[in-house]
């Protein structure tokens, strides 16, 4: 009964407000089990959890033991007379604020200087910030999209991009050596300041960041010229993202975007929206109302953190209907690479960089255009590897990268993905077609008659506590032992486990080896260039699966879809 004693040791020597929170459980035992029966684990994606009192809860105890870690990998691994800084930011969500200046008292304790930004910023800036700051590592205290009752801990890199494995294990290492109570330095935070250990960050970053940004506008002229015709609706659902694209949208020439009142100042609760996520529809609802009552034709959404973005535009029956971060992903890529084309500049060495569970679509598209595509693991920092390879070696030009969880980045300026230059394109795209006759849901019926009816679908299964760790086991475990032979009435062709990173072709047998890092997915290779993905979330408590179909109407990939929902029920039980 280990938690048990944790807890007891939480009441000894927590702060009042902590135990007063823990005395209100006392006899609860299945919450007091789920609070301390393990420790919120750090990865590369840093920790994510629930706010509260406990090792299994997001809280200043566990933000600052994971500061000590960071503090303790950066002067174990860059040497103790380096010098060493990191600029933190934070979103909209409660405790945020409290967090990152938490972080940086305990780093200027360790002798790190810390940078930190006087307002919420979106996550896409500290990465820009990293590098611009040239600092050894960058933290992003967020829990991205997660409802209310979340909040989180990035790390990044000193190239900006969220810290590799070899670097979480050492940070991950000198957490656990660390006691949480008694392991951990401070140093007041005013002190701080005047021994120049904390440095506040005004605008003349976030100007820097958007002068990036802006670089990226494809046609800059048309924007200058007719950006005022294109009317569209924006909300940053009561985070990070209101100030830096409203900023971008003006300096470009969009002086007709009509934002959401209701969600425009930063808010932790997230009152309007049951969960401030961009990819559902329902927090839309406001912002629709709006459009309707303009007649904009296009809603653009950012979450709390402003990296992921999703759309809804108006379909030919009038209705306002939301695409997917692979439709959207698709329209972008289609629309750089055909503006590069008209300006005979599509680079030899260009390619796109997408992960394995994104549209498959995109292979069609770069193929037409004679660019590569790169392939890598879910995640946006393998995408930043990409870059990070191509700046190292000079082979390859980095054009677009996206993932189908609603995140995208034009540009090398930072190493993850970016809702201010994605809603920037997206408004400048949808002013193109509009210029043309054409508008945004025209053209994505125009890519599916180009390059095939690609339809994809992800289907998250929330499994949480002990029970949901070991469904999500005997899940995959019973996958890579028996996978299927069929899905959807296609034939399974070959099996790709990443885990063991080996592919191995039903008909034949034969088995290849995957040239990517481990990673627990399963992947069903099915007849006719369809697919089908299953891997846990790196974040929540849920088995995620990916069911990227293709037909060669319409209506025969969405049957598809739809038969291959009644088989996960089947997998997963």
């Amino acid at each position: 009964m280990e938690y048990l004693a944790e807890y007891e040791r939480w009441l000894k020597e927590a702060d009042a407000a902590t135990v007063s929170e823990l005395e209100a459980i006392k006899g609860d035992e299945e919450e007091i089990k789920d609070r301390f029966y393990k420790a919120l684990e750090f990865g590369t994606a840093g920790l994510r959890g629930v706010l509260g009192a406990g090792t299994n809860r997001m809280n200043e105890y566990v933000v600052g033991q994971a500061t000590q870690g960071l503090a303790n990998q950066l002067i174990k691994t860059n040497g103790a007379d380096a010098d060493l800084s990191v600029v933190i930011a934070y979103d909209s969500r409660h405790k945020s604020d409290v967090f990152s200046q938490e972080a940086a008292q305990i780093l200027a304790a360790n002798g790190i200087k810390a940078y930190l930004f006087e307002e919420l910023k979106p996550v896409p800036e500290l990465s820009f910030s990293v590098r611009h700051l040239n600092t050894t590592a960058g933290i992003a205290v967020t829990a991205s999209h997660n409802p209310a009752k979340y909040n989180g801990y990035k790390v990044y890199g000193a190239d900006g991009a969220q810290l590799n494995p070899e670097l979480a294990a050492i940070v991950l290492e000198e957490i656990d050596k660390t006691d949480m109570f008694t392991g951990v330095k401070k140093m007041d935070f005013e002190e701080a300041k005047e021994k120049g250990l904390i440095v506040m960050i005004g605008d003349e970053v976030e100007e820097a960041y958007l002068d990036c940004v802006q670089a990226q506008c494809i046609n800059p002229d048309l924007v200058k010229e007719k950006g005022d015709t294109l009317k569209f609706v924006y909300t940053p659902f009561h985070g990070a993202g209101n100030k830096p694209v409203r900023k971008i949208l003006k300096r470009i020439g969009f002086d007709n975007v009509v934002v959401v009142k209701e969600q425009e100042l930063p808010d932790g609760d997230f009152p309007t929206v049951a969960s401030p996520n961009p990819e559902n529809k329902e927090g839309f609802t406001l912002a629709i109302g709006y459009a309707k009552d303009c007649g904009a034709d296009l809603i653009i959404g950012t979450d709390p953190d402003s990296d992921r973005v999703g759309i809804l535009v108006k379909n030919d029956k009038g209705e306002y209907v939301n695409f997917t971060g692979n439709q959207v992903g698709a329209l972008l890529s289609e629309y750089i690479l055909s503006a590069l084309a008209e300006k005979n500049a599509v680079p030899e060495d260009g390619y796109i960089v997408k992960t394995i569970v994104t549209t498959n679509i995109v292979k069609k598209i770069c193929d037409a255009y004679g660019i590569g595509m790169k392939e890598v693991l879910t995640g946006f920092k393998f995408i930043g590897e990409k870059i990070k390879e191509s700046e190292e070696t000079g082979v390859g030009t980095y054009l677009f990268g996206f993932e189908e969880s609603y995140g995208y980045l034009k540009g090398t300026y930072a190493r993850d993905k970016d809702a201010v230059v994605a809603t920037m394109l997206i408004a400048e795209m949808a002013l193109y077609y509009q210029e043309n006759g054409t508008s945004i849901f025209e053209q994505m019926d125009n890519i599916y008659k180009k390059y095939g009816y690609y339809k994809e679908k992800v289907v998250s299964v929330t499994l949480e506590g002990i029970e949901g760790v070991q469904k999500i086991k005997s899940t995959m475990d019973s996958l890579r032992q028996n996978p299927p032979t069929e899905i959807a009435g296609k034939k399974v062709t070959a099996v790709r486990d990443y885990q063991t990173s080996e592919r191995r072709d039903i008909k034949t047998g034969e088995t290849s080896e995957i040239l990517l890092p481990k990673s627990n997915v399963i992947y069903l290779e099915l007849e006719d260039d369809n697919n089908f993905i299953i891997r846990p979330s790196g974040t929540e408590p849920k088995i995620k699966l990916y069911c990227l179909m293709k037909g060669d109407t319409e209506a025969e990939a969405e049957e598809l879809l739809k038969k291959v929902e009644l088989d996960i029920e089947k997998i997963v039980g």
